[in-house]
């Protein structure tokens, strides 16, 4: 019975093809919608999860702000110094490695080869404590550190701007209006999000950069690593608290630097795209809803068209359940074909924007196995009514219809 009603409800959608296909486009449209927000979403939260995972999740920023104070506030950035690092390593229970760094935004020169990157200044403390490691190569030795001669390690993007696939140890680059050599080449960490490739940088050691590149010893950020027995909160508020007294800011000035805890803000990212994310696919559910409303018009209008079709086969012995089954069957099937090409459409375009965003495709089966049953839910809810309709005719009025 059920072959014979799949086989008939074929036949007749194949008879109005283009009216099939215009039915189908609101489920085709909702479930594609769906797919693609919940799949956007859930490679949003897994990039965001990556680069604190990336970084640690025992890490804090320290970088200075804006001098709040006076007639001309705001108009200067107090800058840190070593001396700052220092007192925080020595000062703050609870950290174990304090990094501080210098950056500056220079063009590099190879042969043929440019390339606009960022210098960073660095410790030896900076590997462990931003999870940085040498893939190929040499780390800097101390008397590199300690020399004020500038040698180099190049992320993977600037290694491949000028080097292509030539290994680079060893060579000299010129750096702004300074040479360097190559010592090695920086582990991969990939995108951060569109427009942030942490690959695109070079470390040298902190003194060469401040000599010869920045010409004072400011320091642009510290970050400190967090001892795991240690909390990030408590232990950033003894730096807060540290650094006031250093800064000689009182309780009624504003602050002139910031701390960041980059697995609170990675929470709370999370928390925003798992909202924005779940009021996304309510919105795009509202076109299935719309699609299946359009379903039933349309089996309603068919129930209209074929009501004679409908008497023929009450009057030679069909039973009302099957005439019911006939057209609840076309419906699932409209719907459940709509949702096959909505998620093949879904996934092409949450294909191409993660690719484009830099975020990781995932594909979560649950979100596919649950667009499928709801799209076929749609069919049978959405067409109940009408089948029913037609179940319930008259055979001897059904015949007399025109």
């Amino acid at each position: 019975m059920m072959l014979n009603a799949i086989l008939l409800a074929f036949r007749a959608l194949r008879r109005n093809v283009m009216r099939s296909l215009l039915t189908m486009l609101g489920i085709v449209i909702g479930v594609a919608a769906v797919i693609a927000v919940a799949t956007l979403g859930a490679g949003a939260s897994d990039s965001i999860t990556s680069q604190v995972s990336s970084l640690g999740d025992k890490l804090l920023f320290i970088a200075p702000g804006t001098d709040q104070r006076g007639p001309e506030g705001g108009s200067a950035i107090r800058q840190f110094t070593r001396r700052d690092a220092d007192a925080l390593e020595s000062n703050i229970f609870g950290i174990e490695d304090v990094s501080p760094t210098v950056s500056k935004q220079v063009t590099t020169v190879y042969g043929n080869s440019n390339w606009s990157t960022s210098v960073t200044g660095i410790t030896a403390e900076y590997f462990p404590v931003r999870n940085a490691s040498v893939i190929r190569g040499n780390d800097f030795s101390e008397q590199q550190y300690q020399s004020g001669r500038l040698t180099c390690i190049l992320g993977k993007t600037v290694r491949e701007e000028l080097f292509g696939a030539v290994d680079p140890v060893g060579s000299t680059i010129r750096i702004g209006i300074a040479t360097c050599q190559v010592i090695g080449e920086l582990e991969s960490k990939g995108q951060a999000g569109p427009g942030n490739d942490q690959d695109n940088i070079i470390l040298a050691p902190l003194r060469a950069v401040q000599i010869r590149l920045i010409g004072n010893e400011n320091i642009t950020a510290i970050a400190a690593s967090v001892s795991s027995g240690a909390s990030n909160t408590e232990v950033r508020l003894r730096i807060e608290e540290l650094m006031r007294e250093r800064r000689n800011i009182r309780e009624t000035d504003v602050d002139d630097f910031r701390v960041l805890d980059p697995a609170e803000i990675a929470g709370v990212l999370e928390d925003v795209t798992g909202i924005l994310t779940l009021f996304l696919s309510a919105i795009a559910g509202v076109s299935l809803l719309v699609g299946g409303i359009g379903i039933m018009n349309i089996m309603l209008v068919s129930v209209t068209e074929r009501t004679r079709e409908i008497g023929i086969r009450l009057a030679i012995g069909a039973l009302g359940k099957e005439v019911l089954t006939q057209f609840l069957v076309e419906s699932v099937i409209l719907t459940t074909l709509g949702g096959c090409i909505g998620i093949f459409i879904g996934l092409t375009g949450s294909y191409a924007g993660a690719v484009y965003m830099g975020f990781d495709f995932i594909i979560d089966p649950n979100i596919l196995m649950g667009a499928f049953a709801f799209s076929a839910l749609v069919g049978v809810v959405f067409g109940y009514v009408p089948a029913r309709r037609a179940a319930r005719l008259d055979p001897i009025e059904a015949l007399r219809h025109e």
